[in-house]
């Protein structure tokens, strides 16, 4: 990202901070929990809905969407209407984490608020005006996540980390399911747990088992995964072990302060 794009980002949303909630300062240090959230990308498309409820009766904590538009990202998956017909499905409990791999993330803020969306993830390196999409993400009745790709420095993120809910570091190029797990990214999450301890931050591409412990020790506590849950044999057990290295990880973090 170059500078002039950077600082052009921090300049359009200035003049909005202000009327932004800063949520991730709130409560205390270690205000964060471990959870689980299955790609579902990565389910039979052609049975969503049941794929869906299977997932939180394994013991899901929420749900993982990912929305590609061909353009941002080079492959197309599905919009705001899938999105509607999978809440009416699923029921109200299901927490819907929209990923947003799109070009214009404004433009969909409304269409997905209707659907049934609760936080919309959006790309930094999507806009030119992060502060302005962040209030009317909150004005639309969701939570706002932040996501940057592998190339994107976390230091880019972080003025914004104070007003939104979640951050997301990718640990893969995003687009593509089944990439290998990029563990040069886990320095930007441990920077981020230490800048910001309360904020929520998710890691997503090639997290399952074998993974894990090393996204949990840096101090990430949203988990997405993909096929390491989807297609095991037991999904139940999968998540639960995902789950207990990210809460050992978090134990141990705040015995250590």
């Amino acid at each position: 990202m170059s500078a002039v794009l950077a600082a052009a980002r921090l300049h359009a949303g200035s003049r909005v901070l202000g009327a932004v909630r800063s949520s991730s300062s709130s409560g205390s240090a270690m205000a964060y929990s471990a959870k689980i959230g299955p790609s579902i990308l990565s389910s039979d498309l052609s049975c969503l809905g049941s794929e869906c409820v299977r997932m939180m009766e394994c013991g899901a904590d929420y749900l993982h969407l990912d929305v590609m538009d061909g353009h941002f990202v080079p492959n197309i998956t599905f919009g705001h209407p899938m999105v509607e017909c999978l809440r009416k499905s699923v029921g109200q409990d299901p927490f819907f984490d929209m990923h947003m791999m799109v070009s214009r993330p404004e433009q969909w803020v409304k269409p997905m608020a209707a659907a049934g969306a609760n936080q919309y993830t959006f790309h930094l390196e999507s806009t030119t005006n992060p502060g302005n999409l962040i209030k009317e993400i909150r004005d639309s009745g969701m939570k706002v996540g932040l996501a940057i790709k592998p190339g994107t420095t976390v230091e880019e993120l972080a003025p914004w980390a104070n007003h939104i809910d979640m951050a997301l570091v990718m640990t893969v190029e995003p687009g593509f399911g089944g990439q290998k797990f990029m563990e040069d990214m886990m320095p930007k999450v441990s920077w981020l747990r230490n800048q910001f301890p309360s904020l929520d931050i998710e890691v997503d591409g090639g997290v399952g088992p074998d993974t894990i412990h090393k996204c949990a020790e840096a101090g990430a506590n949203m988990i997405v995964s993909g096929s390491a849950v989807i297609s095991s044999d037991n999904p139940r057990s999968v998540i639960a072990l995902l789950r207990t290295a990210v809460a050992e990880a978090i134990q141990k973090r705040s015995l250590d302060r």
